[in-house]
């Protein structure tokens, strides 16, 4: 009994120098004492030659032992596990930030909102519609009746369900439907997306921007178009923009003109974006013809206006100095990346 209670004190005294140093001697401090063949076991295995009067006391101390001994590793269990966590998903706050790479808006909305923003401070405001239209707003009520030539300039996706719907080829339609519901004055511009179909090339694309412009009131006259398209192009390319108006056709405009300003690409020298002219067309314009304002119930007599229209993608690659229209939907980040900053 003596020599026992010597060995367990001996035990303990063993258990409390170790100092166990990751899994491997914690698993061995497991089998040497609490395995199926550790001293523990063993320990127990000794009852028998206990005498009788001495067992109950002698079972307490082993199941004290016992205790402390699982006491023991539960602990180094747990510190070492929360050690090798602590480890694993420890931060060093000393260390410099990672750098998130910026995002950036598309060029195209970049040069949507100055374009929007630069004719709300003459009053415009923004009217939207519907990208698929039916023939009436995006042709006939624009003084395009059926087998009209002028449909014949634009290439135009219809619907296999409905041959009366399609994909609207310009925003003028959407002027349509703001003179169908509002009486004048009226001033709005009309940015949006449009489709044409059109071979894909460098300078065309089956789907494109176009913000169009509308102003109709009493005595408004080819002056006052005249004027507001100055300040556009001179708020938009600078001071020094030069301006030619070239006579043309348009089926909802009579008068009709064409607004060129010299290529900011190669300064007037001439290029292939000028096709060597030193000048580039960039938006179509005239007085709103008076049939139009007939069909949606409008006095032309007592009303003018004059409208406008113009391709994003034009007006962003003189800006930018792009010349290649695919490069605006192919998502190349290495194009995207040089608008980061811009406002």
């Amino acid at each position: 009994m003596e020599q026992l209670l010597q060995q367990i004190e001996e035990y303990k005294q063993e258990i409390a120098s170790i100092i166990p140093n990751g899994a491997d001697s914690l698993e061995a401090y497991r089998i040497k004492f609490l395995g199926t063949k550790g001293i523990v076991k063993n320990l127990f295995g000794e009852m028998k030659n206990v005498p009788n009067d001495k067992k109950k006391e002698f079972g307490q101390i082993l199941n004290e032992f016992k205790q402390f001994a699982e006491t023991k590793y539960e602990e180094w269990k747990q510190s070492s596990a929360g050690s090798t966590q602590s480890t694993e998903n420890k931060v060093d706050l000393t260390l410099p930030g990672d750098v998130l790479p910026l995002g950036t808006r598309h060029p195209i909305s970049l040069v949507r909102n100055e374009i929007v923003h630069i004719f709300g401070r003459l009053g415009f405001s923004v009217a939207e519609g519907p990208e698929i239209e039916d023939d009436w707003h995006n042709f006939t009520a624009l003084n395009l009746p059926e087998n009209h030539p002028a449909r014949d300039m634009q290439d135009t996706f219809y619907i296999n369900q409905n041959p009366d719907w399609l994909l609207r080829t310009h925003t003028s339609s959407v002027q349509a439907r703001v003179l169908e519901k509002q009486k004048p004055p009226i001033r709005i511009i009309c940015p949006g997306r449009v489709y044409r179909n059109e071979t894909i090339s460098a300078r065309a694309h089956c789907f494109f921007h176009q913000t169009e412009g509308l102003y109709v009131d009493e005595n408004v006259s080819f002056a006052d178009l005249k004027q507001t398209l100055y300040f556009f192009v001179q708020e938009m390319f600078g001071k020094d923009v030069r301006v030619r108006f070239r006579p043309s056709y348009f089926p909802f405009t009579e008068p009709s003109a064409e607004m060129d300003i010299n290529c900011r690409i190669c300064g007037g020298a001439g290029c292939n974006v000028c096709k060597h002219t030193g000048w580039v067309e960039i938006l179509g314009s005239g007085m709103v013809h008076p049939k139009m304002l007939e069909n949606f119930g409008i006095d032309s007599n007592k009303y003018t206006g004059f409208a406008f229209g113009m391709g994003i993608e034009r007006i962003c690659q003189l800006k930018y100095r792009i010349n290649d229209l695919r490069l605006y939907s192919q998502n190349d980040v290495r194009f995207l990346k040089q608008f980061t900053g811009a406002v």
